[in-house]
């Protein structure tokens, strides 16, 4: 009797095709409102991305290391995004809010590589300004084209190879369930709904985590020196003030809504309504991409300049 269950389970998880979104279920009697608000914020996040991106790129004088790691922040939010709003925007006004296998790979490849890469870029650009403001005399050797291409490269490569193993051992579990208690796929909760739970389990999110928390922490050491730096020089202070402040403000924004969605996904015990699950669940993907452009737009002078040339000559 038990081995009939025990492969009648097994032959029912390798069934698994499509997902179920339950994280759906509050928001009918609200949808067209939440629809309207989502399409309004995705737009807003695509313009201002793109409106840096391409200031960027067609402004020659903005071709340096802090600017090249920017727009690479800010197509990675285009990316990020992509992966969760346009489903997102379905969801809300379908009565089915299933997603197939396939596609709930795809989507956890994308959001979680994206959420990884931020802290990539972040790295970077805080490597840029502790070269510039501690070590100027050898800012150009150091951050030469041939190493921003390769460090720009790696930024890319690194959060995305190693999601796409993680995603490509996750495709084979058998799973025991097809219910996903959010609004989108996350690599963490499709693991979850293994039938054996394993040691891969455990250690392939804790090992991502802490990698990228090393990132952080690496930010967190070279701003301290930069600090000590700029504390001795006034003319660094000011450096400091306007390039810096910038590059802590998005990391402490994706500090903070990375660790809310994690403590939700690892520690939730029900007591949270639906709708505070939600909007813990969608922070990440909602105020950094949104933010981080607005921040850089008005507190670097170069960029606040080009684009306000640009707008006087597109009002004329």
């Amino acid at each position: 009797m038990v081995t009939t269950l025990s492969h009648l389970v097994m032959d029912n998880a390798s069934d698994v095709t499509m997902f179920t979104l339950s994280g759906f279920n509050g928001i009918i009697n609200y949808r067209f409102t939440l629809f309207a608000l989502t399409l309004v914020c995705y737009c807003v996040i695509v313009q201002v991305n793109v409106t840096l991106i391409l200031t960027i790129i067609m402004d020659k004088s903005l071709h340096e290391p802090m600017y090249i790691f920017l727009c690479n922040l800010c197509i990675n939010s285009l990316y990020g995004t992509a992966g969760f709003y346009p489903k997102f925007l379905i969801d809300i006004l379908s009565t089915s809010h299933v997603i197939s296998y396939a596609g709930c790979l795809v989507q956890s490849l994308v959001v979680n590589s994206s959420a990884c890469a931020v802290f990539s870029f972040l790295a970077l650009m805080a490597y840029d300004r502790y070269v510039a403001i501690c070590q100027p005399l050898v800012y150009h050797s150091v951050m030469n084209p041939q190493r921003i291409c390769l460090l720009v490269f790696v930024a890319w490569i690194l959060p995305v190879g190693q999601l796409l193993i993680t995603i490509m051992l996750t495709s084979t579990l058998r799973l025991c369930g097809s219910q996903i208690s959010r609004i989108y796929c996350v690599n963490y909760v499709i693991r979850r709904l293994e039938c054996t739970p394993s040691i891969t389990t455990v250690f392939s999110p804790a090992f991502t985590i802490t990698f990228y928390f090393c990132h952080f922490l690496y930010v967190i050491y070279s701003y301290f020196y930069i600090m000590k730096t700029c504390l001795t020089r006034k003319e660094e202070r000011m450096k400091f003030m306007q390039t810096c402040l910038p590059h802590l403000s998005s990391l402490i924004i994706a500090m903070i809504c990375l660790l809310f969605d994690l403590l939700h996904m690892r520690f939730d015990s029900g007591q949270l309504s639906e709708g505070a699950r939600n909007f813990m669940a969608i922070q990440f993907l909602l105020f950094p991409p949104l933010i981080n452009p607005l921040i850089y737009g008005i507190k670097l002078t170069p960029i606040r300049n080009r684009i306000q040339s640009f707008l006087c000559m597109k009002s004329l």
